[in-house]
This record gives C-alpha cells, structure tokens and sequence, in this order.
C-alpha cells in the first residue's frame, strides 16, 4: 500500500493492492487494525491506515502527524457505511477510484475529515 498525503490539496492519495483494501474495508469495519504502507517513508509518504472505534456519531478521518498514520474512528453504523463503500474497490475490474470527502450533510463524514483518493488496484479510470 502507498499512502501519500498532499499538502497543496489536503488530501491522501491510496494505492493499495485488492487484498490491502479488503483488509482495510474489514479493519475499518472492525475498528480495529493497522494496514502499513510498504513504500519507504519520505516527504509526504504516510506509515500506514490505524482502524479505531470511538463513540460519538460518523466517521472521522485524521493525519496523526507525530506517527505519519492516517486515523479513521467512529461508531459502528458509519465505519460499516465507509467499509461498504471500500469493498467493491478491490474488485473494481475496470478501475477507477473512489473519493471519500466530507460535504455537508455527508451520511457518516464529520466535518474536518482529511479527504481521501482510494485508487483501484486495477488502474485509473474505467473504460466504456
């Protein structure tokens, strides 16, 4: 997995393997795990995605600056809500990627949440 964080954009950029995001749909779902990242850790590269459970309504996606981890926490009802919209990315065989940002009124974002690209590990955008 690559987890890049974009300081001009305020966005991280995920490119990850099929089983990666499987294990990071299942983790987010658990609120409990770690996925690292297996690129080398320089500038804006981020050690990996931290899964926690926390009470309180949504989802909340933070940088962890001091441990250069990407942070998703929330109750149960969103973290299944974001795993749903993780799993097909996996399997997305003709591609594409999946932005996850926060708007109002989001139905499990919380305001302040980092964005985040998650890119298919099947390349860019799908053909038509």
């Amino acid at each position: 997995m690559r987890l890049v964080s974009d300081p001009v954009f305020g966005e991280v950029d995920l490119t990850a393997s099929a089983e990666e995001l499987a294990d990071l749909a299942y983790a987010v779902a658990e609120g409990d795990g770690f996925i690292g990242s297996t690129s080398s850790l320089d500038g804006d590269t981020l050690a990996g995605i931290e899964a926690r459970k926390a009470s309180g309504t949504g989802v909340r996606i933070e940088l962890d600056a001091s441990r250069q981890v990407l942070v998703i926490s929330g109750d149960p009802g969103a973290r299944a809500i974001l795993a749903d919209n993780l799993k097909p990315m996996a399997t997305a065989e003709g591609g594409g990627h999946l932005h996850i940002d926060y708007f109002p009124e989001h139905p499990y974002l919380v305001e302040g949440s980092v964005p985040i690209v998650v890119n298919s590990p099947h390349g860019g955008m799908p053909t038509r």
